[in-house]
């Protein structure tokens, strides 16, 4: 998605957002958050009018870190501290050397991009902010002449709708969405897995998360996104209530006194300011088992809003913590497991369909029908497997639009719960159905209400088959598989194009063919209009063709149409086809035209699908599955002729064959 910004004003008119005015209505959208009750009271400003000197991002971290305001992103704000220290990240999600207030270039707006369902989305904004009596009441930097995180809360606000739909959400949901990497959520619970399970229910009912030793990420704590959340009253740190998340800064093992160590975390409030009254908070006691010169050492790392405390503290009062993936400068994942380079990563969509391929849980007989994927491994190595499901969201072709349900809603409404398994298969041909019954070689080992679930693994060189599946067959979702490895992999789908069952015929095969070819191409902005789920799908090319009246056949003439898309194997878009027919007297096509489907839209390189029609008057649509997917393509339409037997020489027939065959070639 681009924002169109319009045409620049002349002068030093500054760009105002007409997409996300500056009203109550890009703020409030049901008004059930407390932040309801700013209607009416906001006044929207711009850096300049706040500020003598704004500036859009410090030399200084400190001053850059972001601080929270009225509005209740604690887990937004965790992703952005991660964005402090890593500023090749920052860069991607802020591009550089963007002009800013002072610069003759500067003209009120700026440009931020967010990592949405496999691609990076561009969003335009006016650097127009809400404030009350002249201050923002929303997130801010530590210095109050800084303004990235504002900006950045305001762009990332237009592109869920409005502010009230960042109140709750999930700390890896906007790492993800900020780096475009992994984030992992674990339970810091006692137990090594933490599971609500009777004996009655199947495995993939269980619900629970590892459990994380810390100290297995040691060398990698400085690279990394952590961050850890409570889900009730916090007993140390009076002033935080349900649902906060923080942000783990760095941990350390310090010797007291008497020989043995502590392992003491520092951990950063959000809101910017000190919250915690434990052992190790200024002045506690448990600075008095320290070193004097260590515990003035650490006491003086602290910035605003940070504290430290041991790690039972830690676990006592967080349930959760999340880890986001480190990420080189080359854009290289690494692995939370090994602290080894993933260099290698691929990504393919799917969807589950209700009827076709919404198999289930592997309780259920129809798991087989799952989409299926196949990733072979050329060479021994770690691999980590996300399934990423969409959102539901009200209007699919406008992501900026509000989703159906807002974060504050329970998590099945808003996500199908979602598992992934995998199987090492031996051979090219084998029994898919004994193959199912086996235990998988590796699997997230149950369904969750998840938007990511995360399957981690080391592999031989060999052949495994993935299935993603929801817990319910029919449950409908796309989704996005992504794998990520430190040796080569090859990930590929195995697609099937759906035929309507009243109009599939096997394909005969005798007889003699009238081919017509087209070629055609899919442009962005003008003829690609996406699939029938768009509102724009009539834009696609119309390809006309007619089936004349044949009396030899009573129950209509075979037709067989091919699309071919002229992308790299490596590159391909989801392409699919539909056939209307075309009423006399009209040039508009409506669904009620339709006579034949090739869906899903699959990524591969040909699609075919076999009609027997009726004498009439008919035009293919051929789409990508999504809008502004340019590609150049063939069409081709066959229709089966039943000519009568002509007898002739045979060296004749020889030379007439020939000629056919040559010509069709050619053609």
């Amino acid at each position: 998605m681009k924002d169109q910004v319009g045409v620049e004003c002349e002068g030093k008119d500054l760009f105002e957002d007409p997409a996300f005015p500056s009203d109550d209505a890009s703020v409030v959208s049901d008004g059930s958050t407390p932040i309801g009750g700013l209607r009416g009271a906001l006044t929207w400003l711009r850096p300049q009018e706040i500020c003598e000197a704004p500036a859009l991002f410090p030399g200084d971290t400190n001053s850059a870190q972001p601080k929270q305001g009225l509005l209740g992103d604690c887990w937004f704000l965790c992703a952005c501290s991660f964005l402090v220290k890593n500023k090749h990240l920052l860069e991607k999600v802020m591009p550089p050397d963007q002009p800013q207030w002072g610069d003759s270039r500067y003209r009120g707006s700026f440009q931020f991009c967010f990592w949405q369902q496999g691609l990076w989305t561009e969003v335009v904004i006016d650097d127009r902010l809400p404030c009350v009596q002249a201050s923002l009441c929303f997130s801010q930097c530590q210095s109050p002449t800084v303004f990235w995180v504002a900006l950045l809360e305001k762009a990332y606000a237009k592109l869920h709708g409005s502010y009230e739909q960042l109140w709750a959400g999930q700390v890896s949901e906007a790492v993800v969405d900020v780096t475009g990497g992994l984030a992992e959520r674990w339970s810091l619970g006692d137990s090594g897995l933490e599971v609500e399970q009777r004996p009655e229910q199947d495995s993939d009912q269980v619900r629970g998360r590892r459990r994380l030793d810390l100290r297995h990420l040691s060398s990698l704590k400085d690279q990394c996104a952590i961050s850890c959340s409570t889900h009730r009253g916090s007993e140390g740190a009076a002033e935080v209530g349900q649902y906060h998340a923080m942000t783990v800064m760095g941990w350390q093992d310090v010797r007291t006194v008497s020989g043995s160590k502590v392992l003491l975390l520092r951990i950063r409030n959000p809101w910017g300011r000190s919250c915690w009254g434990g052992t190790w908070t200024q002045g506690g006691v448990g600075w008095e088992s320290v070193d004097h010169s260590s515990s003035l050492e650490l006491q003086s790392r602290l910035a605003d809003g940070e504290f430290w405390l041991d790690e039972t503290e830690f676990r006592s009062q967080f349930e959760d913590i999340t880890v986001g993936y480190p990420s080189s400068v080359e854009g290289h994942l690494k692995s939370i497991y090994t602290g080894n380079l993933l260099r290698h990563r691929h990504q393919l969509a799917g969807r589950w369909t209700k009827g076709h391929s919404a198999g289930g849980s592997r309780n259920s007989s129809s798991y087989g029908s799952n989409p299926k994927f196949w990733l072979k491994a050329c060479d021994s190595g770690e691999v980590v497997l996300s399934l990423f499901q969409h959102r539901k969201w009200s209007d699919t072709e406008k992501r900026s639009q509000s989703p159906l349900t807002d974060r504050r809603t329970p998590k099945h409404e808003r996500y199908q719960a979602i598992a992934l398994h995998m199987w090492q298969v031996e051979k090219k041909r084998f029994n898919l159905s004994r193959l199912l019954n086996k235990p998988p070689c590796a699997s997230t080992n149950c369904h969750v209400y998840e938007r990511e679930v995360i399957l981690w693994c080391e592999l031989e060189p060999g052949n495994y088959l993935v299935i993603p599946s929801t817990y319910q067959p029919g449950a409908e979702a796309l989704f996005l598989i992504r794998v990520f490895s430190s040796s080569p992999m090859s990930l590929s789908s195995e697609h099937k194009c759906t035929k309507t069952p009243r109009t599939f015929v096997p394909l005969p095969t005798d007889g003699q063919w009238d081919s017509t070819y087209f070629q055609g191409s899919w442009a962005e902005g003008r003829t690609a209009g996406g699939s029938r789920n768009f509102r724009s799908h009539f834009q696609n090319p119309h390809f006309p063709f007619t089936v004349c009246d044949d009396s030899a056949t009573s129950s209509g003439t075979v037709v067989r149409i091919n699309l071919h898309q002229k992308r790299p194997e490596t590159d391909l878009h989801p392409i699919g086809f539909h056939v209307y027919k075309v009423q006399s007297g009209r040039t508009l096509l409506s669904d009620q035209d339709l006579v034949g489907s090739c869906v899903p839209h699959c990524y591969t390189q040909d699609v075919s699908l076999a009609l027997r029609l009726p004498p009439g008057s008919y035009s293919v649509v051929p789409s990508t599955y999504q809008p502004d997917c340019p590609a150049d393509f063939t069409l081709s339409v066959a229709r089966r002729v039943a000519r009568k037997v002509v007898k002739s020489q045979e060296r004749l027939g020889r030379t007439i064959q020939e000629i056919c065959h040559i010509s069709v070639m050619q053609s």
